[in-house]
């Protein structure tokens, strides 16, 4: 190991002379508590190292000892279900160690050393097997089989395997004179290899209605959410945690309040995944970095997130991280980079923070696997960003709008009237848009045309309402004032979505399309009732509004109840037709 001596001391900030042997990226451990703390910048044998435990009573000539490896995390069986802090030690365990307020330098190992897996050999001596190929699975929970990868670096016969008990330090095979245990270290700083990128044209469904419908993200995709503090982020992602249509959820709370991750912690154990009927908890990974931890653990939070969401990924599986908020990672930036007196960017940023988001990002994707099987696997990324008073042209949005391929920006004026989710239809986008409608129309015929005619009238709401303001409605004709009637419909029935209802929280794509539907239906049946010469009045006061109002709490299981509704639709318009008719005929 190479020993150095502390200088100098400034916050998270260390610095140490006689580190020569060191190299950057190496992990040290500070002074006799044994803080963990990553090498950033070496200068001479000066080095600069961002310590991710509180550095309180630090003092210059205490030591500093390199390890001589990078900041690298624990992979294998037992990390799903877990709460994990930045540096992905289990804060259960941590708790037991220390109390409820962690004592400097605790620590434990990511994964249990004593429980033993009951591990299925799935490769058999004599085969020859290559980095990426199974090796056998390990039933890690209900939800995920566990693959047994041959590391990266390890090829060759396979001299041993069998069924087996074992601790993830135990061999449970030999290949090319390796031993390979079920557990694997990897450097969270540099992204794990696969064959090769696919074009993501499968849609990662949330069950979020102006997500799905208006802007989808794809599977292997990447998303972010800005918005201002109050307008819904956290609770965004939450949902999309909770519905996502992803085989695993890596949750990273970055420099957010300790209450959010009490939420996260306290109701997914209770939610059922409505894909296997069992508890979330079975599918999810939680990384808590809070505003009261250590600021630059929040950099070692995003790659220690991303590196486990890779894992999964190359056993095949479909991978979503949410990340809340990259804006705080950001902030750790800035007050590192001020603190090694670096030249700063735009508002004190550093000015490679455009090359930092964009290393985070570029991390998604759909990925043809390590391995001679054919196996494809997906990593999503969602990011939520807090810009300071929701001002889009801050650094950490631009830096993140010029990477990511879909923008749910989050309106302030929606969130105060509560229209929840506060996603701005006239703002946001989706760059995979063509892709899904495909994706969306081999599923659901014809759901993309009832996308396009609503998404055609919100944006023709707008200008009808810069007309309402200057004049009043009255001015309008009865066919622009129906427009609006079905718009206010639009928003308030379909793009509106309770996140604490327990049927409005989670919409099928089938139960979208049949929603859309059912309003977009009564819109046409009004016009041709207005033609007919029937009075809007009447349009609006027919009880069938107060049923479309109410669609959204129908349950899954009960489709055909909106079935239902659009033939009472069209069965209430041609009594409304013919009774117009036979006032013509007796006026006459």
């Amino acid at each position: 190991m190479k020993q150095g001596t502390i200088t100098k001391v400034s916050g998270p900030l260390v610095e140490a002379i006689g580190m020569e042997e060191a190299n950057i990226n190496d992990v040290v451990e500070v002074s006799a508590n044994r803080l963990v703390g990553e090498i950033i910048e070496m200068r001479e044998g000066k080095a600069s190292i961002q310590v991710y435990e509180e550095t309180t009573g630090i003092g210059p000539g205490e030591a500093v000892v390199s390890t001589g490896s990078p900041l690298s995390v624990e992979l294998g069986p037992g990390l799903i279900g877990n709460i994990y802090d930045g540096i992905l030690r289990p804060l259960e365990k941590l708790a037991d160690l220390s109390g409820a307020f962690l004592a400097k330098g605790v620590t434990a190992p990511a994964l249990n050393r004593e429980k033993r897996w009951a591990f299925k050999a799935v490769a058999k001596v004599g085969d020859t097997v290559e980095p990426g190929d199974v090796l056998g699975t390990v039933q890690e929970t209900d939800l995920i089989e566990l693959k047994i990868l041959v590391p990266v670096g390890v090829s060759g016969p396979v001299e041993k395997i069998a069924d087996c008990e074992a601790t993830v330090e135990e061999p449970i095979a030999v290949v090319g004179g390796h031993e390979v245990t079920m557990m694997q270290r990897w450097p969270v700083r540099r992204s794990r290899p696969y064959r090769y990128k696919l074009d993501p044209k499968e849609p990662l469904v949330t069950g979020q209605r102006v997500i799905d419908t208006f802007f989808p993200v794809a599977q292997g995709g990447t998303a972010a959410i800005p918005g201002p503090f109050g307008s819904g982020k956290t609770v965004i992602q939450h949902q999309l945690a909770k519905w996502a249509d992803a085989d695993v959820i890596v949750y990273i709370g970055c420099g957010e309040r300790g209450n959010e991750m009490t939420d996260v912690l306290m109701e997914f154990p209770d939610i059922i995944d409505p894909k296997s009927g069992k508890s979330l908890m079975h599918k999810v990974v939680l990384i808590a970095n809070t505003s009261n931890m250590p600021v630059a653990a929040r950099e070692a939070s995003i790659y220690t997130g991303v590196t486990i969401a890779e894992y999964y990924r190359d056993m095949g599986y479909s991978v979503a991280l949410m990340a809340d908020s990259t804006s705080r990672w950001a902030e750790a930036l800035r007050e590192m980079s001020g603190r090694l007196e670096e030249m700063p960017g735009d508002e004190g940023y550093p000015a490679y923070l455009g090359s930092r988001v964009a290393d985070f990002y570029e991390r998604s994707g759909k990925v043809r696997c390590l391995g001679s099987d054919e196996r494809l696997g997906s990593l999503s990324i969602i990011g939520a960003v807090s810009p300071p008073g929701g001002d889009l042209s801050e650094p950490v949005t631009q830096s993140t709008l010029r990477i990511v391929k879909v923008f749910w920006g989050l309106d302030y004026a929606l969130s105060y009237a509560r229209h929840f989710p506060a996603i701005n239809w006239l703002n946001s986008y989706s760059l995979y848009q063509d892709k899904m409608d495909r994706a969306f129309d081999e599923r659901l015929d014809g759901f993309s045309d009832l996308r396009k005619e609503a998404m055609a009238l919100l944006q023709d709401e707008q200008n009808l309402q810069e007309i309402v303001r200057l004049v009043g409605q009255d001015t309008l004709s009865e066919a622009d004032q129906l427009k609006l009637f079905t718009t206010k419909s639009l928003r308030e029935d379909f793009l509106q979505q309770n996140a604490f209802d327990e049927v409005d929280t989670y919409c099928s794509p089938a139960k979208q399309k049949a929603m859309l539907g059912v309003i977009l239906l009564f819109y046409h049946e009004a016009g041709l009732a207005l033609e007919k010469g029937v009075y809007l009045r009447e349009i609006t006061a027919l009880p069938l509004t107060n049923q479309i109002s109410r669609m959204r709490f129908i349950p899954e299981a009960e489709l055909e109840r909106i079935t239902v509704l659009q033939e009472d639709i069209k069965s209430a318009f041609r009594e409304l037709r013919a009774a117009r008719e036979e006032d013509a005929e007796s006026g006459r």
